[in-house]
């Protein structure tokens, strides 16, 4: 299925007179910028916010080289405020700053080591569900809007494990 996105993807490419929405709004396994990304980050933030709100646990953590985007750190602060734990792992470029109404406390820490590793992960409670995604775009503007990225939902288990682990390892003290 990945595949066959990436295919269109490049299809879209290739035939720029044609309007790429068109063309890739089959895409079933990548989330891509600039058409869907925003919109599918935003809808698991308010999931999480929903749970929060009824009491119940909720989750966000993302790792990025850079977060710039204001709607999204905006969401982040209505998030916190909301009761939402959220941790951040931001290895460049960080433009939030926590506020002092907030209901929960935004974590965030920067991992700057000898071996240039920037990985981009987003992880999201979901109810135990666990949705976790890898993905080319940082939360910047200019990625999220005037640039084709993509993310794609970890569906195996082993896989989800592996990176959930690998966030945790760099989030402990």
């Amino acid at each position: 299925g990945i595949m066959a996105d990436i295919n269109k993807v490049f299809n879209a490419l290739r035939k720029p007179k044609q309007d790429p929405k068109i063309q890739l709004k089959t895409c079933k396994s990548l989330v891509l910028c600039p058409d869907l990304m925003r919109e599918k980050i935003i809808d698991h933030i308010d999931k999480e916010i929903d749970e929060a709100k009824a009491g119940r646990k909720a989750l966000i953590i993302i790792k990025v080289n850079s977060l710039s985007d204001r709607a999204l750190i905006q969401k982040l602060y209505d998030a916190a405020k909301a009761g939402v734990v959220i941790k951040l792992i931001v290895r460049g470029i960080y433009c939030a700053i926590n506020q002092k109404n907030f209901k929960e406390k935004i974590t965030a820490i920067s991992i700057v080591d000898e071996y240039l590793e920037h990985s981009r992960m987003m992880y999201f409670y979901n109810k135990g569900h666990e949705d976790i995604y890898i993905s080319s775009a940082d939360w910047m503007t200019r990625n999220l809007d005037y640039r084709r990225e993509a993310a794609v939902k970890i569906t195996q288990k082993n896989l989800k494990k592996e990176i959930k682990d690998q966030l945790e390892i760099q989030l402990s003290d």
